[in-house]
């Protein structure tokens, strides 16, 4: 922990962020670190300005949160828990406006899309800001009475702004994930059911990944989530983000980490972290049954048979045109590799 009085928690976004809705839920007990950015938000801690930093890594209807997966493995820090916030959009506007007298509002870019089938049936238009709740933070010192922010209720809490309609996402199961990060690394099992989180690289050959990836299948270790995205500048996608269940230190995943030749201390990122019961495998319907992963290890076997029979097969071959090219003199076929 830091020197301050009290524990501190940075977060990008202001005040009523969905972010700061996430350290609320997660560490109630810390005084929330609004930051600009995310970088913001990790110089903080490393700064010793915050003890930890709340991060959105991935939302149910929008997809991965840009930028996240490139800051992480530079971060210094590491992953210690997950949060799970229900994006709840609340519409908000000044005490004494009506639903009838909005007529244009405002959020964050990604929130519009999200209820863009209530805009549209209410007539409502929108514009794209920074941050919603500092949109709302914005309209709170503002006298305009026909517009209105979308946000989190937190947020017309915080600027006491007045909710005209509540849960208007196209979505009701739309929900963002949180990663909880601190500057130390716990490598405790500190659950039953532990998710480990780590960014790895692979060589830019033919089914390096898929020989990478083959092993976990082999020994019954299930992988939730694998994603690509450029590194160094290259546009060949050769760094993965990936969660796998378990620890990296409870069978099965040793003999994985084994056979994969890696470990946690020398892959670019790792962490393990309590898995949260309401986002387990089973009841995300990606829980693979032991048969699937039983065809799932034969294939990986028998793509590593027959990439290991097509080396051979080639450097026969190269061998033979070789010799003819040598009883010859002539060069039978000019090979580029």
């Amino acid at each position: 922990m830091t020197s301050k009085t009290a524990p501190r928690i940075a977060f990008q976004g202001a005040l009523g962020a969905y972010s700061h809705e996430a350290c609320l839920q997660a560490r109630p007990d810390m005084i929330p670190v609004p930051c600009m950015t995310f970088e913001g938000v990790i110089r903080a801690v490393r700064e010793g300005r915050a003890d930890l930093a709340m991060l959105p890594v991935e939302n149910s209807t929008y997809g991965r949160v840009a930028d996240i997966h490139r800051l992480l493995p530079q971060s210094g820090l590491r992953i210690i828990a997950e949060a799970f916030v229900r994006v709840r959009i609340s519409l908000m506007a000044h005490d004494g406006v009506k639903l009838e007298d909005i007529k244009h509002v405002r959020a964050h870019m990604v929130l519009i899309p999200q209820a863009r089938s209530w805009l549209d049936a209410h007539g409502i238009t929108s514009e794209a800001a920074a941050d919603s709740a500092g949109a709302a933070a914005d309209l709170a010192v503002s006298e305009e009475r026909d517009i209105g922010v979308l946000a989190s209720e937190v947020a017309a809490d915080i600027h006491g702004l007045k909710v005209l309609a509540r849960d208007i996402e196209d979505l009701d199961h739309n929900t963002t994930r949180f990663l909880l990060m601190s500057p130390e690394l716990d490598q405790t099992r500190r659950a039953e059911n532990m998710l480990t989180t780590f960014v790895f690289q692979v060589r830019n050959i033919p089914a390096a990944l898929y020989k990478a990836m083959g092993g976990f299948a082999t020994n019954g270790v299930n992988m939730t989530k694998l994603e690509s995205y450029m590194a160094g500048g290259s546009f060949t996608a050769t760094q993965f983000y990936a969660d796998i269940e378990g620890h990296p230190k409870t069978p099965p995943s040793p003999a994985r980490w084994r056979s994969w030749r890696i470990s946690p201390t020398s892959s670019i990122f790792w962490a393990s972290t309590p898995r949260t019961p309401t986002v387990t495998a089973s009841k995300c319907g990606n829980h693979r049954k032991p048969l699937a992963g039983f065809v799932v290890a034969v294939f990986h076997v028998l793509g590593i048979v027959a990439d290991t029979f097509l080396e051979l097969l080639g450097q026969r071959i190269l061998g033979q045109l070789q010799r003819l090219h040598q009883q010859t003199g002539r060069q039978v076929l000019r090979l580029e590799l």
